[in-house]
C-alpha cells in the first residue's frame, strides 16, 4: 500500500509539472503549471502563455522567449532591492497584470522594475503597477514597443535627482506610450535619440518634468495632462515634434518649454495656473525671483505655435537666445500677469494672413465688426525692457518719472524699441476644444 502510493504520488507530481495545452478558439497556448516562476520561464516555449496565481514572487527573473506573462489579481514580482524585477531580451512578448516592485537603486546600472532590451521588438507592458523601484520602465533600443494603462509610483521619499524615471525610451523607435499614470518619480516620461513614437492621454504629476525629449525626431505628444510638475512639458534639442491637444495645470516654473526645438508644431495646447510659488511634492524649492511661465521658448526657430490657451500665468510666453521667425497666431493669452516677455533689436509680427492672438488686456475697437481689432497690440514698451534689464527699478514703477516716460513713446512711436507686433489682434479667443477640431 504505502508502495502503491508512492508510485501514484510519482506519477501525479509527473503530470502536475507538465505544459497543459488548452485550445481557445484558433489560439492554442500552453500553461505551464506547478513549478517556480525562474524554472517556468526556462521551461516555457515561443507562443506560450504563462499565468500567474496571487501571490509575490521573490527573485530576479529573465524573459528570453517570445511568451505572455499575465498576473492575475494579487500576483506580485519582487526584486528584492537588486537588479531588474524583470529584464526582457525576446521579441514578442507581452505582460500584463502584475504589481511591479522593489528593484535595485543603481541609477548607473538603470535598475528598472521592467527593463527591455534592443532586441525585444514588438514588446506589450499593460495594465501593470509600478512601486518602488529606481525607473519604473526602460526601454532599451527597441522597437514598437507599447507601454499601455501602467500606473507608475516612484519613491517621494528620495531626493528628486536620486529617483529614476517613470518610463525611459533610449534609441526607441515607433512606440505607443499611452494611458499611463506617472507620479513621484524624477521624469513622467523621458526620451532621448528616439524617433516616431507617440505619447498619447498620459496622466503625470507630482515630478520634476512631466515629459522630457532630448535629441528626438518626428515624435507626437498628443492629449496629455500634466498638473504640479515643476515643468509639465520640457522638449529640448528636439525637431519634427507634433505637441497638440496636451494639458498641463498648476506646473511651477513652465507649462511648456521648448530648448533647441525646430520645424516643430505646438497647437491646441492649454496652459493654466503656471505660477512661481506653487508647491510640487518633488522637493524642488522654487527659485528666488523666478516666475512662472507657460509657454518658454529658447534659442528655437521654425515652429508653428497655434490654437494655444495660456491663462493665468506669471507670464504668457517668454522668448529669448534669437527664437526668430516662429509662426505664433491664433493664441490667446489670458490674464497673464505678464502677456509676453521679449527682449530683442528686432520686430516679430505675431499675426498669419490678417489673423493675430486673442490678448485679454487689449483695449482696442473693432468698428467693422469683424472680428479683428483695428489698432495693433503691442504687448511691451521701453519700460518693461527697462525693468527686466535692472529689476530693482520697479520701486520706480508707478512714478512720474516712469508715467512721463511711457507718454513719450505714445507720443512719439520712433522712441517705442523693437518687440513684439500683433497687427491682427482678436477680439473674442477661440474656445480650446474648438481649436482642437
Amino acid at each position: 500500500m504505502p508502495i502503491a502510493r508512492f508510485i501514484l504520488s510519482l506519477l501525479l507530481s509527473f503530470f502536475l509539472l507538465q505544459p497543459v495545452v488548452v485550445a481557445a478558439g484558433d489560439e492554442v497556448r500552453a500553461e505551464l503549471r506547478g513549478l517556480p516562476l525562474r524554472a517556468l520561464l526556462e521551461r516555457a516555449g515561443n507562443g506560450d502563455t504563462v499565468r500567474l496565481a496571487p501571490g509575490i514572487y521573490r527573485g530576479n527573473f529573465i524573459i528570453d522567449k517570445s511568451i505572455r506573462l499575465l498576473g492575475a489579481p494579487g500576483a506580485v514580482l519582487d526584486g528584492g532591492g537588486q537588479g531588474d524585477v524583470l529584464r526582457v531580451n525576446a521579441p514578442d512578448v507581452v505582460i500584463e497584470g502584475f504589481e511591479v516592485r522593489n528593484s535595485g537603486h543603481n541609477l548607473t546600472d538603470m535598475n528598472a522594475g521592467i527593463f527591455v532590451e534592443g532586441s525585444a521588438h514588438n514588446i506589450e507592458i499593460r495594465g501593470n503597477y509600478f512601486d518602488g523601484n529606481a525607473f519604473g520602465i526602460w526601454l532599451d533600443g527597441c522597437r514598437a514597443p507599447k507601454v499601455i494603462d501602467n500606473r507608475v509610483y516612484g519613491e517621494p521619499d528620495r531626493r528628486s535627482q536620486d529617483r529614476g524615471n517613470g518610463i525611459h525610451l533610449f534609441a526607441v523607435h515607433d512606440g505607443l506610450i499611452s494611458g499611463n499614470e506617472v507620479w513621484e518619480t524624477r521624469d513622467g516620461i523621458y526620451i532621448d535619440t528616439s524617433q516616431n513614437n507617440r505619447l498619447e492621454n498620459n496622466v503625470l504629476h507630482d515630478l520634476r518634468y512631466g515629459i522630457h525629449y532630448m535629441y528626438s525626431y518626428h515624435n507626437e505628444v498628443i492629449d496629455n495632462y500634466s498638473y504640479n510638475t515643476r515643468t509639465g512639458y520640457a522638449l529640448m534639442q528636439s525637431k519634427y515634434l507634433v505637441v497638440t491637444g496636451n494639458r498641463s495645470e498648476n506646473d511651477n516654473n513652465y507649462g511648456i518649454l521648448l530648448n533647441f526645438i525646430t520645424n516643430s508644431t505646438i497647437a491646441n495646447n492649454a496652459v493654466t495656473g503656471t505660477r512661481q510659488g506653487h508647491a510640487w511634492v518633488s522637493s524642488g524649492a522654487d527659485i528666488p525671483g523666478a516666475e512662472g511661465k507657460a509657454l518658454f521658448i529658447y534659442n528655437s526657430e521654425f515652429n508653428d505655435v497655434t490654437g494655444n490657451r495660456l491663462e493665468d500665468a506669471d507670464i504668457g510666453i517668454h522668448l529669448t537666445a534669437g527664437s526668430e521667425q516662429n509662426r505664433i497666431f491664433d493664441n490667446a493669452f489670458i490674464r497673464n500677469r505678464v502677456q509676453v516677455k521679449y527682449v530683442a533689436t528686432r520686430e516679430q509680427e505675431w499675426s498669419e494672413q490678417g489673423r493675430g492672438n486673442y490678448w485679454s488686456d487689449y483695449l482696442g475697437w473693432d468698428l467693422d465688426s469683424d472680428g479683428i481689432g483695428d489698432r495693433p497690440y503691442e504687448p511691451n514698451d521701453a519700460v518693461d525692457k527697462l525693468l527686466w534689464k535692472y529689476p530693482v527699478a520697479r520701486v520706480l514703477m508707478n512714478s512720474p518719472a516712469v508715467e512721463t516716460l511711457r507718454w513719450v513713446q505714445q507720443q512719439f512711436p520712433v522712441l517705442r524699441p523693437q518687440g513684439v507686433r500683433d497687427s491682427y489682434p482678436l477680439m473674442h479667443p477661440m474656445h480650446w476644444q474648438q481649436a482642437q477640431q
